[in-house]
């Protein structure tokens, strides 16, 4: 029989004790956001709203999903995460192998070069002074070039390769085939969780950016994002009781935080969703590239 000890009990009790302090501490402003978009907007700013609605209410959702704006940023940011993805993670993921080969004379000045570019950067000025001479402001490919490489996620999926049995190339190399043929018939397929992990930064960076949407299609609404949209409505509630009367309804009443919390719930939903399914690549892509050469 095990023996046991006094201390390791109580040791256990406050550890699970920490861990629901935390949890309920994670997921409250989630829940209490929840609450306040299912409640009527005019009762939520009395307050004591915490984590169930005082007077429930679809009106909130209705008004927001109504936005001919918000439509046509859904649409953009769909395009713009799946695209993005797609191409960042095979170009990456293709300049990943070409570094990872020693017969390539250049792979340290070039891994060099790009690990320069995680430390210093131009500057925001430069950078839109060259998304305008490259033509690429009021353009929907602003959101897809300049992020077609990404040095962090280079080194990730290299060091992955490194880490896959060279022989493998070498046979393939003896039976007469390409460099290509070997990165889209051998290496990506071994790769496949570390490109899950890389698809999933990716897919992450590109859902909740704004900042680019402001800067180079801050004028455009055919090509403003769903987060972007976000950002518009945080930062013009300036006060809970603006624009009240201008918002009214039949049935219920809307009011700027009613439809700040629809809004960030309708926004976080589809990555809510998307994270227990990729939840195990997640994690090991906190630990995937940790050792560098």
């Amino acid at each position: 029989m095990k023996k046991v000890y006094y201390s390791d009990v109580l040791f256990d009790i406050l550890k699970w004790i920490f861990l629901l302090f935390f949890i309920l501490a994670t997921l409250y402003p989630i829940l209490n956001t929840l609450a306040v978009s299912f409640n009527d907007g005019l009762d939520s700013i009395k307050g004591g709203i915490y984590l169930f609605p005082r007077e429930l209410t679809l009106e909130n959702y209705i008004t927001v999903l109504k936005k001919d704006t918000l439509i046509q940023a859904s649409i953009i940011t769909v395009a713009r995460t799946v695209i993005a993805t797609i191409v960042q993670l095979f170009l990456t993921a293709l300049l990943a192998y070409i570094l990872s080969r020693k017969e390539f004379v250049f792979r340290k000045s070039i891994t060099l070069l790009y690990i320069f570019t995680m430390y210093l950067n131009a500057g925001l000025i430069p950078n839109y002074l060259l998304m305008s001479k490259l033509g690429l402001l009021n353009s929907f490919w602003v959101y897809i070039i300049p992020g077609m490489i990404s040095a962090f996620n280079m080194l990730v999926i290299r060091t992955y390769i490194n880490g896959l049995p060279e022989s493998l190339v070498e046979s393939a190399k003896m039976d007469g085939a390409s460099h290509f043929r070997i990165f889209i018939s051998i290496i990506m397929p071994l790769c496949k969780p570390v490109l899950a992990t890389v698809a999933l930064f990716i897919a992450v960076y590109q859902w909740n950016s704004w900042f680019d949407a402001m800067l180079y299609n801050g004028f455009n609404d055919r090509l403003t994002t769903l987060q972007y949209e976000l950002m518009k409505l945080l930062s013009s509630v300036t006060n809970q009781g603006a624009n009240v009367d201008s918002m009214k309804n039949s049935s219920s009443m809307v009011t700027p935080t009613s439809i700040r919390a629809a809004t960030t719930i309708i926004t976080a939903l589809p990555i809510v969703c998307l994270y227990p399914f990729l939840q195990k690549y997640f994690m090991s892509g906190l630990t995937i590239g940790g050792v560098k050469e």
